[in-house]
């Protein structure tokens, strides 16, 4: 197994890992900076505040998103199995 291909199969983990994560992250980021917009826009300075929009907008993410995101690191992990012994030689 040479350096190059182990950087691909990396840059390949990383690649998938972040499309994965990046509509939960987008999401969170999303609502947190509404929230934080609407108390600065009403001064109430409640930390607690945007901890339940952000849950239901991570959840609603999942529910709607999750589907795809599975896929996509079955669809990895089953090309990383079957690539094994290609990479062994």
């Amino acid at each position: 197994m040479s350096v190059d291909e182990v950087l691909r199969v990396g840059n390949e983990a990383l690649w998938t890992a972040m499309l994965t994560a990046s509509p939960i992250l987008l999401a969170a980021l999303g609502v947190g900076l509404l929230i934080g917009i609407l108390q600065a826009a009403t001064q109430i300075q409640e930390m607690t505040l945007s901890f339940i929009p952000k849950l239901l907008g991570v959840v609603a993410v999942l529910v709607v998103a999750g589907p795809w995101m599975l896929a996509l690191m079955i669809d990895w992990f089953r090309n990383f199995l079957t690539g094994i012994p290609a990479l062994l030689n």
